[in-house]
């Protein structure tokens, strides 16, 4: 998890360093909250929106089910892509659609404006 959550905060750093213009236009890649939503219903979109994803990744790549169904065991990254595609679908509006924690960190940290630290649910963060 520590080498993941690195791993974006370098990410992020190489993009806002190659890509400046860009990096601010769209606000560095961050999370936020959308007006008229609470911490909680972004926390909540959040944690569906994951388990969706994980829950997808975990039961196309069962190796027990490979054995059941072998005649389409390449077809794995469709049910996968659709689950992404369907998350974002559902939570862009709400958070901007981190699903992976890490991601949304590194964006975060590089940007590190306080509406970011206060929709991560750190508001008392000063940075």
């Amino acid at each position: 998890m520590g080498a993941q959550c690195l791993g974006a905060i370098c990410g992020c750093g190489l993009v806002k360093a190659f890509q400046n213009s860009y990096y601010n236009q769209y606000g560095g890649g961050a999370n936020s909250l959308a007006e008229g939503y609470s911490t909680g219903t972004g926390l909540a979109a959040e944690i569906i929106g994951t388990f969706v994803l994980v829950y997808t990744v975990f039961s196309a790549t069962d190796p027990k089910r490979n054995a059941r169904d072998s005649h389409i065991p390449v077809l794995a990254p469709l049910p996968i892509g659709f689950a992404v595609f369907m998350v974002h679908l559902a939570t862009i509006p709400i958070t901007g659609t981190g699903i992976n924690p890490a991601r949304s960190l590194g964006a975060a940290v590089i940007f590190n404006q306080d509406k970011i630290w206060d929709d991560h649910g750190c508001s008392g963060y000063s940075g």
